[in-house]
């Protein structure tokens, strides 16, 4: 089995796994497919693991959506997505790797910063039109918009049901609007495809086990690990930029 097999097996146990366990790895997906697959086109290889599992969570967790949240979030994060788009378009590659590692480390701090300094700023009447943008361009770029889009409906006051399945709801609709963009640019192409479509074996045993590992982890623990794994792996693409 060659290396490239290897990084998409691997990218997606642990899209499988983060999507039904914890949350937060998904630093750590586009490093690692990047690993055999170097530049933008590591995008179009995880964009059908995000959308099975999304698929997936939805199924799960159908329950007190909150389409008002969803409503306010949506359409910016849409123009998002087509500022990041734009920005992919005339990047030169070699400056793709160095932006995620960018991205990744202020998604981190961002997540630091949360930990020991809770914000009011997201009941703000511009905090759904920015973040919505803001995660939309992130995750059109690097996939790494998770700790934004979860610290918007954290502030929100959403039930425990009510914030799952609206998250879950959210990361479709917003990969859903980042296919069109990722064929316009080449990026998502049958070859692609075909590779992604590898890793989905992987992503559903990834997805039992976190499913059955939630309600045994420390999750205070877990959450420092992934942190940990992200930051190496941010460090590891500044390395070879």
């Amino acid at each position: 089995m060659d290396l490239t097999l290897w990084c998409v097996l691997a990218a997606g146990l642990v899209t499988g796994f983060s999507k039904f366990s914890t949350g937060g790895m998904g630093m750590l997906i586009l490093p690692l497919v990047m690993v055999a697959v170097p530049g933008p086109e590591a995008l179009g290889v995880i964009i059908p693991m995000y959308l099975v599992t999304d698929l997936m969570a939805i199924l799960m967790y159908r329950n007190e959506i909150s389409w008002k949240v969803l409503a306010g979030l949506l359409p910016p994060a849409v123009g998002g997505v087509l500022l990041g788009g734009w920005l992919l378009s005339g990047l030169d590659p070699s400056a793709f790797t160095p932006l995620l590692g960018t991205l990744i480390l202020a998604m981190l701090g961002l997540g630091l910063w949360l930990d020991r300094r809770p914000s009011g700023l997201m009941h703000h009447p511009l905090a759904a039109n920015l973040t919505g943008l803001g995660a939309g361009f992130i995750s059109m770029v690097s996939n790494a918009a998770g700790p934004l889009i979860s610290l918007y409906l954290l502030e929100q006051r959403l039930s425990k049901e009510a914030y799952v399945s609206t998250r879950a709801w959210g990361f479709l609709l917003i990969n859903v609007a980042k296919v069109p963009m990722l064929l316009s640019l080449g990026l998502l192409d049958q070859q692609i495809l075909a590779l992604s479509l590898k890793g989905m074996p992987a992503l559903v045993v990834g997805a039992a086990i976190g499913y059955w590992l939630l309600r045994r982890l420390n999750l205070s623990q877990f959450k420092w690990l992934i942190r940990l794994m992200a930051s190496l792996a941010a460090i590891k693409l500044f390395a070879f930029s």
